[in-house]
């Protein structure tokens, strides 16, 4: 009998420490999340599911053009890519973008661009003009969807703080047929 209480007691055990484990690693290391909306397309499709690092920015810095989650005002969590690092000045001109007057290319914009013919992908625009600002400030930054007509980001919400960044996103792992690393 006391053989069996061991046992039930060391099967005990093992679940809680598993349980509290998953929990850790789901808490503060790696979260699901599901894509919600088309502001990300190409790149992202709606009801796609990714993981999220969230240790990403504890042991590093963002890097331009990271996709990233961030808790938004309205409660919940957007997906994005960022465009503008502290200190930088960004402009859209000619559905180009300029990051301290020096152009940039986005890649994962190039179809999307070549399937347009009434106007460009991403309206001409400066820091300036949308919020009176030269630069993205220090601890914020500057990030737009990829289905830049069609997207809520910092030219509506403004400059994102780094304390409500959740961490950096690339990996689809559902649908399975979609499976992927995002850049």
């Amino acid at each position: 009998m006391e053989k069996q209480k061991n046992e039930w007691f060391e099967w005990l055990k093992a679940i809680l420490i598993a349980v509290a484990l998953a929990g850790g690693i789901r808490y503060f290391i790696f979260a699901p999340i599901i894509v919600e909306g088309e502001s990300m397309m190409p790149t992202l499709h709606n009801q796609d599911r990714m993981i999220v690092n969230k240790m990403a920015y504890k042991i590093g810095e963002p890097e331009r053009f990271d996709i990233i989650v961030f808790h938004a005002e309205e409660g919940k969590d957007y997906i994005k890519r960022v465009i503008g690092l502290p200190g930088d000045r960004i402009e859209y001109k000619n559905d180009t973008l300029y990051v301290n007057g020096k152009p940039y290319k986005e890649p994962y914009l190039d179809e999307e661009k070549k399937q347009l013919f009434d106007g460009p992908l991403t309206e001409s625009f400066t820091l300036e003009e949308l919020w009176g600002r030269k630069t993205v400030p220090e601890g914020h930054l500057f990030v737009l969807g990829d289905n830049r007509r069609y997207s809520k980001d910092s030219r509506h919400i403004g400059f994102i703080p780094m304390e409500k960044v959740v961490g950096k996103t690339s990996v689809v792992y559902w649908p399975l047929s979609d499976a992927r690393i995002v850049e």
